[in-house]
């Protein structure tokens, strides 16, 4: 189990604390409650606990025309497992500098506590001394603010989020939706980050390294999209496929579709590839009883030595402790197990 997970039975669940300020926006701080409020293990229990809290318990003004009453202070962050930060739309929300109550709230963590951001609220983290030296990023609007104030961080303005482990930031209000599947798929994987994706109704996975839909100025002939060819890809995984076999799928050249790839993923096709793949195999290693040789055949990767190189790669882990994270039963984990049915 990920080291910010517990399992069900413990004698309490994984808590995620919300820290609010005033001005906070509505959406951001409802998407935190409902995304890892839907999270629930196969008997149906919930796998989150989850607490808002204040600098100052009480009324908290929002950016709409309604406050919220907070009966939470700042104790609660002391008993988090995750704190998440969301934005504000106060005139300082960009300034670079803690208010005293919201600095004092975050001395309360605890070391080894993940603190997550969504938009702006990377600000915070940053003023706060937790970005220092790290990959980080907030809403694209607030870029030129951000590196002004803080220089020592490794701004990447143009993905959705971006993970240091115990440290999370996201671009925007939407992104924080897909910081926070993430964070479930990092605890409990796949299956029950796709059914909290299925009960709100959003996409199950959308990379981290994608792109903020930062406007540009694009020129007709690069409105083209290249989903056909992806689309195409997700249903041949199991083979190799080439950059011109993509490429056909869209009557492109290769370079033309290698260029448009990235404008509208923010991923070079062989990465995107790569990592649909790793999500395929991830499920597999879920849901089924295929051995790892026939998962890796499966998924394209060819070989279990390929398999298991990519997801240390990728997420840190070979497919049999992924198997063991997530399964924690017996299944096989080798040999080329074949579906039922399969001759």
């Amino acid at each position: 189990m990920n080291a910010f997970a517990q399992q069900v039975g413990d004698e309490r669940r994984h808590r995620v604390a919300v820290l609010v300020r005033p001005g906070v926006m509505p959406m951001e701080l409802g998407l935190v409650h409902q995304i890892f409020g839907y999270a629930q293990s196969a008997t149906g229990e919930p796998l989150y606990e989850l607490v808002t809290c204040a600098p100052v318990p009480g009324p908290v003004r929002t950016d709409a025309d309604f406050s919220i009453h907070v009966a939470h202070g700042p104790d609660a962050l002391a008993e988090a497992d995750t704190v998440v930060v969301p934005a504000t739309h106060e005139p300082d929300e960009t300034s670079g500098r803690l208010a005293e109550p919201v600095a004092g709230a975050l001395s309360r963590i605890r070391p080894g506590t993940r603190v997550a951001s969504v938009c702006t609220g990377a600000f915070v983290l940053a003023a706060a001394g937790l970005l220092d030296g790290r990959r980080a990023t907030t809403h694209w609007k607030s870029v030129p603010e951000f590196r002004a104030r803080f220089p020592d961080v490794d701004l990447d303005p143009d993905v959705l989020y971006v993970d240091e482990g115990d440290v999370l930031t996201s671009a925007g209000e939407a992104s924080g939706i897909d910081l926070c599947l993430h964070m479930i798929r990092c605890d409990h994987g796949t299956a029950v980050a796709n059914a909290v994706a299925r009960t709100t109704v959003v996409p199950p996975h959308r990379d981290g390294g994608q792109a903020q839909f930062i406007p540009r100025p694009m020129p007709p002939e690069q409105r083209s999209s290249t989903a056909r060819a992806r689309a195409w890809a997700l249903r041949h995984l199991g083979r190799p496929l080439s950059l011109s076999e993509l490429a056909a799928q869209e009557s492109m050249s290769v370079r033309t579709f290698s260029r448009r790839f990235r404008e509208e993923t923010g991923q070079t096709p062989v990465r995107w590839l790569t990592r649909q793949r790793i999500d395929h195999a991830r499920q597999l290693l879920e849901e089924t009883d295929l051995g790892i040789d026939r998962i890796a055949a499966d998924t394209g990767f060819g070989t279990a030595a390929s398999l298991r190189q990519h997801m240390r790669a990728l997420i840190g882990v070979s497919p049999r402790a992924y198997r063991r994270t997530f399964r924690g039963d017996d299944a096989p984990t080798g040999g080329s197990t074949p579906p039922t049915g399969a001759s």
